[in-house]
């Protein structure tokens, strides 16, 4: 009985113990998610050190961008992953890599005019020295940006081979 005993609160112990583990690592991932743009919008309103009016503004004009952010990404990730289904296929297309390739370019399109509109939107909250500093920053983000988008050149030593050209 005694063993038993023992074998029962290990059981327990593991259940609770397992359960904890799921909940911190699923509700990380999802919570990252939402953290991301929170941390954004903290960043912009200490550099810019906004006074009382200017945050409830910030706040009012920034609703919906989140959302609308969120579902584009959502979208282009969705076509991604339908376009790279097509990988395995034994023939595919080219009529439905270019449709899907569109649709992507039309969501990715879409995407950055939301964030263009969205920091012209804010930027009006902005005095002259804030928007200088604004500026700046938003100058500094796009080189930073652009650093990690570029394509490496071929090394020598590796056999480099252009992608095929389709006629």
């Amino acid at each position: 009985m005694k063993r038993n005993t023992i074998l029962y609160i290990l059981l327990v112990f593991l259940l609770v113990v397992n359960g904890f583990f799921l909940f911190n690592y699923i509700g990380k991932e999802n919570g990252n998610r939402l953290k991301e743009p929170r941390r954004n919008k903290d960043f912009i309103k200490k550099e810019l050190g906004f006074n009382a009016s200017q945050l409830e503004q910030f706040k009012d004009k920034s609703k919906g961008h989140e959302n609308t952010m969120m579902r584009l990404s959502d979208d282009i990730r969705m076509l991604k992953d339908q376009l790279f289904d097509k990988i395995a296929d034994a023939s595919v297309e080219e009529i439905t890599i270019d449709s899907l390739s569109s649709l992507i370019c039309e969501k990715e399109t879409e995407k950055e005019k939301e964030i263009f509109y969205h920091f012209k939107m804010i930027q009006d909250i902005f005095d002259n020295t804030q928007k200088e500093k604004f500026k700046s920053i938003l100058k500094d983000a796009l080189r930073r940006g652009d650093k990690g988008n570029r394509p490496r050149p071929p090394n020598r030593s590796e056999r480099y081979r252009p992608p095929p050209k389709h006629n």
